[in-house]
């Protein structure tokens, strides 16, 4: 798993017990979440955007104020946030379902996005040359990890290899640091994430039909079943 550890765990367990008996899970995150040492200047804004957890638990940190409402990419950044106190609601399982929304809707702005340094989709920009005023703000940062020894060792044997890669910077990194000679087996949440991964000498890349947690978990398991008929014995994931 190369999430960062909490991430990675929550969506170990959510998966079919059959599954997880299956495979030995080892927990190597390539990528690390650190919230930055800013002020968020949130007085002027009606209502927060936020596309991942991560930009929730930041705030929380940075003690950004809860009096305005969440507008939220995702079930899992939705129940984040409304765990943290805000009045979230979840407008598109994607970034591009959620521009859709917010300019169908038009709610009170300007409305300030909370991302981390490296962000894909301009939402801010997007949005706001689509009339509706919005400022970004990073508030944390991503530092890439290389794979643990552990992860290191297994990807120098031969036993079915399981990455689930969520991101595509993530997808990045891991192109960047994969040496192994195991068999690969990849599931990428969104083509985005894919993109960087076609480059490995993988078995076989599984794309989830939609950027979600239960269809990623629906893709894992799916390279779990087919790596143990192909290469019998023990996958790692």
């Amino acid at each position: 798993m190369t999430r960062p550890r909490a991430a990675s765990e929550r969506f170990v367990a959510q998966l079919p017990t059959r599954i997880r008996s299956r495979v030995e899970v080892i927990h190597s995150p390539i990528l690390e979440i650190k919230p930055l040492a800013v002020q968020v200047h949130a007085d002027e804004a009606k209502g927060l955007i936020f596309t991942s957890a991560n930009a929730v638990n930041a705030a929380m940190s940075l003690d950004v104020s809860r009096k305005m409402p969440a507008f939220c990419v995702g079930p899992v950044t939705t129940g984040t946030a409304k765990g943290a106190g805000w009045d979230a609601r979840m407008v598109g399982a994607t970034a591009e379902e959620l521009i859709a929304n917010l300019l169908k809707h038009r709610p009170q702005s300007p409305l300030l996005h909370l991302r981390g340094e490296h962000s894909r989709g301009n939402i801010a920009e997007r949005l706001t040359e689509s009339g509706l005023a919005v400022r970004e703000q990073p508030v944390y940062k991503q530092h890439l990890l290389p794979l643990t020894d552990r992860a290191g060792a297994v990807a120098e044997g031969n036993e079915p290899v399981i990455a689930p890669i969520f991101s595509p910077r993530t997808a990045r990194q891991f192109a960047d640091i994969w040496v192994g000679s195991a068999p690969l087996w990849l599931a990428a949440i969104s083509e985005a994430t894919a993109e960087p991964l076609y480059s490995l000498d993988y078995v076989r890349l599984k794309i989830a039909k939609e950027p979600t947690p239960k269809k990623m978990r629906k893709a894992v398991k799916k390279l779990v079943k087919h790596a143990m008929r192909v290469e019998g014995g023990e996958a790692t994931d």
